[in-house]
């Protein structure tokens, strides 16, 4: 199956706690477009713009409306002062060729006594630019209730499905029927498959399916985009209609290029080997479903150019692994290894088949 390159829409590959290298990902799983969901802030962007600049893949971003962005683990908007509008604002005037939006982390944790008042400043930013709002809804306080009725047509909830924060209910209703776009954002503790079918069955279908992928959801629950599209089919959702929600709707919700196979289109392609059978897959919570099928990449391709195979850095020393996860990183840093060491194989056939762009 050949797909346009998939477009996630809320990761964390700027530098800071959370933060992963995309390119030793990306070649094996057919992301090509990474959207940085708030890593930096007003005062660290220099650090992700060189991180977009480095990449082989796209990493469009969205500017935490605290300035000091995911330098830790939590707590950047506890202190308003860091949550200034006119500073944000000037930010992404500036930066217009990186940014698409704006990210807003809104729980007990990351605001403190501060209630929804980030997501207002945020809001004020963004529409002073013309562009849309994240919202990352997390433990109460505050209630989601009085985060959704604050959100606009085209502004996002991210953790729609959490287990943590479920939007259900009158609110979450009255948010999607005007037009708010919920977006899966996996991460480490923010999808429950229970939630997800419930929302499903009330007619709130994501619109996007992202991973939320960081240093501490990659080596599990989440792993990569592809697993976590095979967690939706799992609960009932054509595979085509989440092919769409990783690809043609994250770019659509950010006014990004590609998500589309077409003409005049970025020459980003996804090959995949579709696997059937009944497959185990996990969510955030440790509740179980079985997929009918997996979808193996063969080949990424970034603007007409095959992406390599790509060997990851460790992971940081402050991010907590089990042995049995040591021991499966050891086995993946082999296996690439080996992969390095040697053709990789069908490279040249499915070069053949699909052309470098001149």
């Amino acid at each position: 199956m050949i797909t346009p390159g998939l477009v996630d829409l809320h990761t964390h590959v700027g530098p800071g706690y959370w933060g992963i290298d995309p390119d030793p990902i990306a070649w094996h799983t057919g992301v090509t477009t990474w959207v940085d969901a708030g890593s930096a802030g007003a005062y660290t962007l220099s650090g992700l713009r060189r991180v977009a600049d480095a990449a082989a893949v796209r990493v469009p971003a969205l500017l935490n409306i605290s300035a000091v962005g995911l330098a830790g683990r939590t707590g950047e908007s506890r202190d308003l002062a860091n949550c200034d509008v006119a500073l944000a604002i000037d930010t992404i005037q500036a930066n217009r060729d990186l940014i698409r939006g704006v990210k807003v982390r809104i729980d007990r944790e990351t605001v403190g006594d501060n209630g929804v008042e980030p997501l207002r400043r945020g809001l004020a930013a963004a529409s002073a630019c013309d562009v849309p709002v994240m919202v990352h809804i997390g433990a109460a306080p505050p209630a989601v209730s009085s985060v959704l009725e604050l959100l606009r047509p085209g502004d996002i909830v991210t953790h729609c499905a959490s287990g943590i924060a479920a939007p259900l209910g009158d609110a979450a209703s009255e948010a999607y029927e005007r037009g708010v776009l919920f977006d899966i954002g996996h991460g480490s503790g923010g999808f429950a498959f229970d939630v997800a079918e419930g929302q499903l069955g009330a007619g709130l279908r994501a619109y996007t399916i992202s991973t939320d992928l960081h240093a501490r959801s990659l080596h599990g629950p989440v792993f990569d985009l592809p697993t976590t599209l095979m967690k939706l089919v799992a609960i009932g959702l054509p595979l085509p209609d989440a092919i769409d929600a990783a690809t043609v709707h994250p770019a659509r919700a950010l006014g990004l290029p590609g998500g589309v196979i077409e003409v005049g289109a970025p020459a980003d392609l996804a090959v995949f080997r579709v696997e059937e059978g009944s497959f185990e897959v996990v969510d955030a919570h440790r509740q179980v479903r079985h997929a009918p099928l997996r979808l193996i990449n063969k080949a990424t391709y970034v603007g007409g150019t095959l992406l390599p195979p790509r060997l990851p850095a460790p992971p940081p020393s402050w991010i907590p692994l089990t042995e049995a996860q040591r021991a499966a990183l050891t086995r993946r840093d082999n296996d690439i290894r080996t992969l390095l060491s040697a053709p990789l194989v069908g490279a040249e056939d499915l070069a053949e088949q699909f052309p470098r762009s001149s």
